[in-house]
């Protein structure tokens, strides 16, 4: 019994074996050749399940979702002889499964290859037909919709369909990118200097303005002041030529008495004067022989 039981297995092992060598199974992101002694004889098979006779046919799958190939930076010439250092890279996939492995013998290194030989032949003829400040400022949509078209055309006959071409980075040479930003640099010290030369200008404009406004307030100031001292000067005079008028005497005395108010207002003051001298008159005679109408009470 035990040697029917593994006899049994091995016999249902060998089926499913052979029932499995003669299906395969192509996934939708795949593309599958089916092969003939070497010949092929199908490269359109479906995604699914398909049938294949053992030991005869045999089957080659192919990855044919989109594949970037990035492309190593190259120099190119602009029409006026600039050097611009271009990176960019290619988006692709396999379109003709047949043309791709008899072209490319289905090697993936291969349809790099080519792909980069034709961007870099296409990138090379757009930017001569350029000049520079064309491919730095808007004709670079323009130049990867035109390679990608170029770039299409030509690799249909290896089977592959080109989906994008995109420019990552388009630098100047180093030698014109150093002599760029010199006049960059100069450009703007020139700008600069302009700018503190017109800053300068209206600085003088507004110093000599509030120069002017203020000798003129200060004439003012000094005019008015002139005119309130003059009229106070005249009011003084009024009253003291009244007060005179009124009585001399008392004017007199009252004009002294100030005097000696402000001469001795300090004891360490020391004046050296001739005691008979009119300024001591009142201290000898306080009043005169005809007594004021004020003081007569």
């Amino acid at each position: 019994m035990k040697f029917k039981g593994t006899t049994f297995l091995i016999i249902a092992a060998l089926i499913v074996f052979g029932a499995f060598s003669f299906v395969y199974f192509v996934d939708e992101r795949e593309r599958a050749i089916k092969f003939k002694f070497g010949e092929i004889v199908d490269a359109n098979i479906q995604p699914g399940l398909n049938f294949k006779i053992p030991f005869i046919n045999d089957i080659r799958f192919f990855d044919a979702r989109v594949q970037t190939m990035d492309a190593e930076p190259e120099a190119y010439f602009t029409v006026e002889k600039k050097t611009l250092v271009v990176d960019s890279f290619v988006k692709w996939k396999i379109d003709d499964v047949y043309q791709y492995f008899t072209q490319l013998k289905g090697s993936t290194s291969n349809a790099r290859s080519r792909l980069s030989q034709r961007v870099n032949d296409s990138l090379r003829q757009e930017f001569g037909r350029r000049t520079l400040q064309e491919v730095i400022s808007g004709d670079r949509a323009q130049i990867m919709e035109v390679v990608r078209q170029v770039m299409d055309q030509e690799a249909k006959q290896f089977g592959i369909e080109v989906i994008d071409v995109r420019l990552k980075r388009v630098d100047l040479d180093p030698a014109i990118s150093e002599g760029v930003y010199a006049r960059m640099q100069a450009e703007r010290q020139r700008v600069a200097k302009e700018l503190r030369a017109q800053g300068e200008e209206e600085a003088e404009k507004i110093r000599a303005d509030a120069d002017r406004q203020r000798e003129i307030l200060l004439a003012n100031a000094n005019r008015d002041a002139e005119t309130v001292r003059g009229e106070g000067d005249a009011i003084a005079t009024a009253t003291y030529a009244e007060a005179f008028g009124r009585d001399r005497d008392f004017y007199n005395l009252y004009r002294s008495l100030n005097a000696y108010q402000n001469t001795f207002n300090s004891k360490d003051d020391l004046m050296v004067i001739d005691p008979s001298s009119d300024f001591f008159k009142y201290f000898k005679q306080p009043y005169s022989n005809q007594s004021s109408p004020g003081l007569s009470n």
